[in-house]
């Protein structure tokens, strides 16, 4: 962000805020299994599609942003809309963000069945750990596509770039 632009760039996730929304939706997936099993009702059984839509949509969010690194480039066959680029920015933020919560909500079903006396079906497990690694690999996906969305430093003509390469407000 340059000084005096007056726009607010999107900063990338932080391993903090991962790991909170990771531990929120653990105990989330856990508490909810909890009280499904204490009222009588089934335990949740993610589906097996599940596992694939999450690769999936992390395949999407990355393709979507390899376009926006490849027009961030010094030589660019076309200029990248700016708008669009903030969005896919912004919807790999959300992939990152979500796939953390649905990663902890996994292991929280994958702690409930682990932890019964009584094991459900091993189905139910193998589902919840799939589900799991879909999660993780949507993270990645969503983080990677956050790397490929950030501009590249600019040449330093002026002398306003920083020791990291970074450009200085």
């Amino acid at each position: 962000m340059r000084a005096g632009t007056g726009s607010r760039a999107v900063k990338r996730s932080h391993a903090t805020g991962l790991l909170a929304a990771v531990l929120i939706g653990l105990v989330i997936g856990f508490l909810l299994e909890i009280a499904f099993a204490a009222s009588g009702a089934p335990i949740v059984v993610p589906p097996v599609t599940l596992p694939l839509t999450l690769i999936l949509l992390g395949a999407v969010v990355v393709s979507l942003a390899w376009q926006v690194r490849q027009g961030t480039r010094r030589r660019a066959l076309r200029r990248i809309d700016p708008f669009w680029a903030m969005r896919v920015a912004v919807l790999s933020k959300a992939t990152s963000l979500s796939a953390s919560l649905l990663l902890g909500a996994a292991l929280g079903l994958v702690l409930y069945i682990l932890t019964r006396s009584v094991v459900p079906a091993v189905l139910s497990l193998w589902l919840a750990i799939g589900t799991a690694i879909g999660a993780a690999l949507m993270l990645t996906a969503g983080l990677v596509a956050e790397h490929f969305c950030t501009l590249p430093p600019d040449d330093d003509t002026n002398g306003d770039t920083d020791d990291s390469g970074g450009t200085r407000a």
